[in-house]
């Protein structure tokens, strides 16, 4: 990972500058930086717009009680394409715009799944989860035991006398459990 962070440091660079050279030659000093200058204009207009977007549409999962997993990722990936939009050069520029894109996130988000393990209570499937996507089975499927978690309080007396009587303490119900 840090060989390709670094190989990244060195190259892009060098491909912008490379990038940067072919345009200028072709169109001249102005038009090159009015056109850098341009797409990071845009680049803000872009995730201004889209991120206001994501972060209504994140808003109304969470009250709804359902978690914005791909909200989160698009938001993210908006970030990173701002950030790409702000670095002065054309390839960088290229890269933020396909970012803006949904079906480009939803592609880069499905390759970053493959190598990810997502966590059975983050699953969009959630209720539908199987050995296969998280490691466990579901419970009340057909040959799983229920496991039911919970507290209990030993009520017992180590004095013989006081055997099967709760002590004054003890006598209060537990509250019902919620449901």
């Amino acid at each position: 990972m840090r060989v390709i962070f670094l190989l990244g440091i060195i190259v892009v660079p060098g491909v912008e500058i490379a990038v940067f050279v072919e345009i200028g030659d072709k169109f001249g000093l102005w038009p090159t930086l009015s056109a850098v200058f341009l797409t990071a204009i845009a680049g803000v207009a872009l995730l201004r717009r889209q991120g206001l977007t994501t972060l209504q549409r994140a808003k109304e999962l969470l009250e709804r009680g359902r978690l914005p997993v791909n909200e989160v990722f698009d938001g993210l990936c908006l970030l990173v394409a701002g950030a790409l939009l702000l670095i002065p050069g054309f390839v960088t520029d290229g890269a933020g715009l396909l970012l803006f894109f949904p079906p480009v996130r939803a592609i880069l988000g499905r390759i970053i799944r493959r190598y990810l393990k997502t966590p059975e209570w983050l699953d969009e499937r959630a209720g539908k989860t199987d050995s296969r996507v998280s490691g466990r089975r579901r419970a009340g499927a057909p040959g799983v035991e229920t496991i039911i978690d919970g507290d209990y309080r030993d009520i017992t007396s180590a004095d013989s006398n006081k055997k099967n009587k709760p002590s004054n303490d003890d006598t209060k119900p537990f509250p019902p459990f919620p449901r």
